[in-house]
């Protein structure tokens, strides 16, 4: 049996119909950038994410930029955040010569541990940047009261996280602002680049709107130096096809997570196995499934591609150990929860249409390898 770690046919193949329609509508008014596609997607979009306004961009990566730029962060501020975490986390920190301050995970759920952040605080903190990995909120509640003490604003990095909750709020709805992904294999995954911000305040609405396109809230009239980074038609108007249908993924998703935890638990796995951790008031979406392998993970990883099983790492070096990032002056030993999830994590298929079938194939075969 053949189970990758992520297929979207099965997805795509359901909705083409609706896909090439759509792709008309955007063909017949040559509404290639922006165009009335993108703005109904926004609108569909705050609407989902509980929130006054979303603003569509070419990517999840220039939406973490331009949050920041929209906050006004500069060469020298400061912007505390995860060294656990995609790239892009932290490169849109530095682009702008601000400097990322990092602050260790908490070891069950992978996000940052609030309890360490307000030793990092300094005056020349400009915001705090959570990221809501693998699709379950980082503690805001307590973000915000930090936030809230020290004056700080917060930019949530959910791009693994749309539809993500906490206590019945949104992710993208509990910070100034938030920032999503529309990758391919996010929940909501484009066919291409793709990505929004979200925000409840009127003015940061207006500033990020004209950042997308160069600064400019009037044609050739520029108030601000903004990026080239708008999404275009096509995507705006794929995403609205499947927008409709993501509850319903998260939701397979989630039971997928559960199917594995009973499946590990009952094979006797669960002690050997690390099992994602989820908090409690939480929706946990499962953009990834990722378990814990502590000693023999690259080995657990090689004897499941032989058995024609996707996985992936998710991450295997710590934003403080990337060579481009060595400048800041992090050295190994400084975060030893990120460091030592870098080593043991592995992400299992979770997809949607990920059949039970498969599932036991993959626990049997992790059962297999520790047998042995």
């Amino acid at each position: 049996m053949n189970v990758p770690l992520l297929d979207l046919s099965e997805q795509n193949r359901d909705l083409r119909p609706e896909i090439e329609a759509a792709l008309g509508r955007v063909l017949d008014t040559n509404g290639f950038i922006l165009g009335s596609e993108v703005k109904a997607l926004e609108e569909e979009l705050a609407e989902y994410c509980g929130t006054k306004h979303a603003i569509g961009c070419a990517s999840g990566s220039d939406a973490l930029l331009l949050a920041l730029m929209a906050l006004d962060v500069q060469a020298g501020d400061e912007v505390i955040t995860t060294p656990y975490s995609f790239f892009a986390t932290v490169s849109a920190i530095t682009r702008l010569g601000a400097v990322p301050v990092f602050v260790d995970i908490d070891p069950d759920t992978y996000n940052l541990d609030v309890g360490q952040i307000e030793s990092k605080i300094t005056e020349r903190t400009k915001a705090i940047q959570p990221v809501h990995l693998y699709g379950q909120c980082a503690d805001m509640k307590a973000l915000r009261e930090v936030s809230a003490k020290h004056k700080i604003p917060l930019v949530e990095d959910a791009a693994q996280a749309i539809g993500a909750e906490e206590n019945g709020v949104r992710a993208g709805a509990m910070s100034e602002v938030g920032c999503f992904s529309f990758y391919p294999s996010k929940n909501l995954g484009g066919m291409g680049d793709g990505g929004f911000m979200t925000t409840n305040d009127d003015d940061l609405a207006e500033k990020l709107f004209a950042l997308r396109v160069h600064g400019s809230k009037e044609r050739y009239y520029h108030k601000w130096v903004g990026l080239n980074s708008r999404l275009d038609g096509f995507q705006g108007a794929v995403l609205r096809v499947k927008l409709p249908h993501l509850d319903s993924w998260s939701d397979k998703r989630k039971a997928n997570a559960d199917l594995y935890r009973e499946l590990f638990t009952d094979s006797g796995l669960g002690e050997q196995l690390g099992l994602p951790f989820e908090r409690e008031n939480v929706r946990h979406i499962y953009n990834q499934y990722v378990v814990r392998v502590p000693g023999r993970r690259d080995e657990l990883r090689s004897f499941l591609t032989e058995a024609g099983i996707g996985t992936d790492i998710y991450y295997p070096v710590p934003l403080h150990l990337q060579e481009c990032f060595e400048y800041v002056g992090y050295n190994l030993g400084d975060f030893p929860e990120s460091e030592k999830a870098a080593q043991e994590t592995l992400a299992l298929p979770i997809f949607p249409e990920l059949k039970p079938e498969q599932q036991k194939f993959v626990v049997s075969r992790v059962l297999e390898f520790f047998d042995n």
